[in-house]
């Protein structure tokens, strides 16, 4: 049985070790450093989710979300917005260009796994 792949776009590395420390119970996970990276990533490989920063380097995450969603191979993946930017605006942008779901910094590591279960079918 292969484990369950998550691609983690943040291009702070204290929020991917801690997003990693956090669900690597179960779980492949590859880490992305920006939406560049993001995109490229989720060409190549196919994950179960992404979990995606939106205020990143080279392309921001709305961006990427907005690529991957319009990409017939990585539409149907579940991106989860996992950012510092709690505005109503960016929660509905994020919907609107495709997100699955959106957590605000900072968060519970109970939140974040709860969040993740919404999305992951477990065999």
């Amino acid at each position: 049985m292969s484990k369950i792949k998550i691609l983690i776009a943040d291009d702070e590395e204290h929020i991917r070790q801690l997003v990693c420390s956090i669900l690597d119970k179960g779980y492949q996970i590859v880490q992305a450093r920006n939406g560049e990276e993001a995109v490229k990533e989720s060409r190549e490989q196919n994950f179960d989710l992404i979990l995606m920063d939106i205020m990143m380097p080279k392309l921001d995450g709305l961006a990427a979300c907005c690529m991957l969603k319009g990409d017939k191979q990585t539409s149907s993946t579940p991106i989860i917005m996992l950012t510092g930017v709690g505005y109503e605006l960016n929660k509905k942008l994020s919907q609107q260009l495709g997100a699955d779901g959106y957590i605000t910094k900072p968060f519970s590591p109970q939140e974040l796994r709860n969040k993740v279960s919404e999305f992951i079918k477990h065999d």
